[in-house]
């Protein structure tokens, strides 16, 4: 939903080492009134947020960042024995399967989760994850490009592989990036179980370009953006999220009137994210207190500003730059949990055989 100035998306599979941020150091003792959260590099909060729920209970927060999303996820399960924290955020629906079934995470109903919609609750009956936020991944497009060229940008995943739009995508690798799973996951949401593959197919044979994180799309490849403008980048249309454009206007340095990208509405999948409490945490208790935390008033509507997610708790506000700019799509593509658990890996092991050999 990483390393970006909005810090909400992207996604890898890979595995890399831990950085540490906030108290930093050695691994706390198991009676410590410290709090280790394990997450991707997507992670923020304000400081104000994070200040009051340290004082009001007690507890230290650390925060171990582990690269994109699906490295993290990785990460946590290899170290599962002996975890390097005692909450992990940033599991999302595309990878929450491979997550419970290696038994990364211990039951907890957290204290507010009757306030979390019912449609983000995928693992109501066990309570091992705890929904936090959620997003859509989306075509976004340049508007300066199509105005130039007097071309209508394209609404749907049809229309990403028509002839007009030839050499204009760019997405990340399905295999290295939760954005370019997510983006596959609609296809096959969208063409079926096997109308998908003749779907990339027409992509492919259209001069989709792949590459493998959603930094590399976005900031390099994507003209649209203020950084892919700097970096040269010739690629109009790109895989990204529905709250990127708000950010642009947020982050810009003088702010414009309007986005300068778009979003193909036709186009989007709906991610959510969870946490957990890690199975084998030295600090189950303060990691419950932390997973409350996540599902307060204060932190939903503190976070949409700092990861670029929507809040899932009932009466959380949202930035008017959200509903202006980026409001969430309409009727995304969804797929439930089991179906991408039974499809996900063979997907991927087709899409790459299909798209990158």
């Amino acid at each position: 939903m990483q390393n970006k100035t909005f810090v909400a998306v992207a996604v890898g599979l890979g595995l890399i080492g831990l950085s540490a941020c906030g108290s930093g150091g050695a691994k706390p003792a198991a009676d410590s009134k410290t709090v280790t959260l394990v997450s991707h590099d997507s992670w923020a909060v304000s400081k104000n947020v994070l200040q009051d729920f340290e004082k009001q209970t007690g507890y230290k927060v650390r925060v171990l960042k582990d690269g994109d999303a699906g490295q993290a996820v990785n990460k946590a399960i290899l170290t599962k024995d002996d975890p390097q924290g005692d909450v992990f955020f940033g599991v999302d629906n595309t990878l929450l399967s491979r997550a419970l079934d290696n038994g990364l995470f211990q039951p907890y109903s957290a204290k507010g989760l009757d306030k979390v919609g019912a449609p983000y609750q995928l693992d109501q009956d066990r309570h091992r994850v705890t929904p936090v936020d959620y997003g859509d991944i989306c075509v976004n497009y340049d508007k300066a490009y199509f105005s130039k060229h007097k071309l209508t940008p394209p609404r749907s995943f049809a229309d990403l592989a028509k002839p007009q739009y030839r050499n204009l995508l760019v997405t990340e690798n399905a295999a290295t990036s939760s954005p370019g799973l997510g983006f596959l996951l609609g296809s096959a949401a969208q063409f079926g179980d096997t109308g998908w593959q003749d779907y990339w197919k027409k992509l492919k044979a259209n001069g989709v370009k792949v590459v493998d994180g959603w930094e590399q799309a976005y900031y390099q490849e994507f003209s649209g953006s203020s950084e892919g403008k700097k970096a040269g980048g010739d690629r109009p249309l790109v895989v990204s999220y529905a709250s990127s454009p708000p950010a642009e206007v947020i982050y810009a340095k003088k702010r414009p009137s309007t986005a300068p990208t778009g979003v193909a509405d036709g186009t989007c999948f709906r991610q959510i994210e969870f946490a957990g409490l890690l199975s084998n945490a030295k600090n189950p208790k303060g990691a419950k207190a932390f997973i409350d935390f996540l599902v307060s008033r204060e932190f939903q509507e503190d976070m949409p500003l700092n990861m670029f997610v929507y809040p899932v708790v009932q009466g959380a506000k949202v930035p008017t730059e959200f509903t202006e700019y980026g409001p969430a799509a309409q009727h995304p593509e969804t797929m439930a949990p089991g179906k991408i658990a039974a499809n996900r890996d063979q997907w991927v092991r087709s899409w790459t055989s299909l798209v990158l050999k």
